[in-house]
Parts: structure tokens; sequence; C-alpha cells
């Protein structure tokens, strides 16, 4: 039984990669795909797999846009952070899902549904699948404010008053527009899936920026872009490479 896998978070990855290897032996994981560019060439490639284990949000965008340019010929297995109650419509049609981090004892059952579904070769339903993650999008609550500390007293910061995110020795600070800088307790990774990506844009590994903290954006070595924003600081503020085509879309929403 091939495998794919599409999922962003390395750590998700091996972890998967593993469970699979205790609970699925007879599979073989023919590829792990990190974004929403790179599953849609894939899939155009290469021969549809027997199953795909799909995270909902990726680097570039939501796992829907990937239905939307390509017809994908094979059973889906979810994995999201999502909670539960959103994702009733997911258990129907040989679509499944799983909450990351992903439990052992949840992916036996997912993997013994699509065997049933296997066996009788059973065509994979996709019809409503994209409707079924807009609308999961759409229910979605993005965080509003965040918790900070000054001192002994504890206040918080609105989301639009964020600047952008940045991290810095392993600590992450928000950055407001009228200049103040605060420590929160989250991490990069963990506030992409927070943010609404629609006003977020994670430029590098160390910065997360909002459009309206940029002030100029000129080219930069290795195709690349580089930012000026303000408030100013001292925080890496060049878009990678991987990522220029995806910030340029971004802005031009």
């Amino acid at each position: 039984m091939k495998i794919l896998i599409i999922e962003d978070e390395q750590p998700a990855a091996r972890r998967l990669t593993k469970l699979l290897q205790e609970h699925c032996p007879q599979g073989e994981i023919v590829e792990i795909i990190e974004s929403v560019e790179s599953a849609v060439k894939w899939l155009r490639n290469f021969s549809p797999p027997d199953l795909i284990f799909m995270d909902i949000q990726l680097a570039d965008g939501l796992s829907f846009d990937i239905f939307s340019q390509v017809d994908v010929m094979a059973p889906v297995i979810f994995t999201t952070a999502f909670d539960q109650y959103s994702l009733r419509a997911f258990k129907v049609n040989s679509v499944d899902y799983l909450l990351k981090p992903i439990d052992p004892e949840e992916l036996k059952p997912a993997l013994e549904k699509f065997s049933r579904h296997f066996s009788r070769n059973e065509v994979f339903d996709r019809s409503g699948i994209e409707k079924m993650l807009q609308e999961l999008v759409q229910q979605r609550a993005f965080k509003q404010r965040f918790l900070v500390k000054n001192g002994q007293q504890l206040s918080y910061v609105p989301v639009n008053e964020v600047a952008y995110f940045f991290s810095e020795d392993g600590i992450a600070f928000v950055q407001c527009h009228q200049g103040k800088k605060h420590i929160i307790e989250y991490t990069l990774d963990q506030l992409e899936g927070l943010l609404n990506p629609g006003n977020f844009f994670r430029i590098n590994r160390q910065v997360i920026v909002s459009p309206e903290a940029i002030q100029k954006i000129s080219p930069w070595f290795n195709s690349r872009l580089k930012l000026e924003i303000q408030p100013s600081g001292d925080v890496n503020l060049v878009v990678s490479r991987e990522r220029v085509n995806d910030f340029k879309q971004w802005l031009d929403r």
C-alpha cells in the first residue's frame, strides 16, 4: 500500500511516519510533501497513492486549495489541530480525520476504515470536500488578543495592534505598532495556527509580519525580497526565497 503524507510540520511528519511503521507495516511512504504547490505538482506527475494523509493547514495555504487545482484520486485522512466538534462532517464517504498530536489509538480505526472501503474498491467520493473545508475555516475563531506581562501586572495586546511577531534566542516577541514590545508564551509555529492568514504572513523562520507594518519592499540577493517595516527593529526582514511567490500573492489579495 502506497501512502503519501502532506504535512508541513516536520515533528508531526516524523511522528506519523513512526506510527505508520508500527501500525501499518505493509504501507510504503512514497513521499512527504510540505506545501500546496508541491502537493499539486506531485499529484499531477505521479500515479495516485492508495492513501493520503493530509494536514489541513499547510505552509503556503489550506489543503482545499489542492482539491481546487487537481483531482485527488485517492482516499484522504486529514490530520489537523481543529477541534473535534467542527470536524464531524469528515466522518463520511471514506474521508476521515485525526487530531494532532496523533493518538495511536485513533490511527488504528482510521486505517481499518480505509481498509474496509479499499477492499471493496469503492470510489472515493470527493464531492463537497472543498465546501466542508471552507466552512471549517470560516467557523474557526482566530486569536483576537494576547496576554502579556508588564512587571507584576498582566495586560493584553489586541491583535489589530500587532505590527509583527519575531523570535530571538528561542523567545517569541510581539511588536506593537506604537513601539511597545512584549514577550509572549507561544512559538512562531504555534502563532501560524492561531493567526488569521489574511492578516499575517511568515516571511522566514524568525518573523511573522502584518501588511500594515510594511513600508517598503526591495529586491534582494538570490531572488529574495528585503522589507522595511515600522516600527523598525533588529530582526531578519528578508523574505526567504521559497516564500517570495506566496508573499506576493498574499499582498495582492
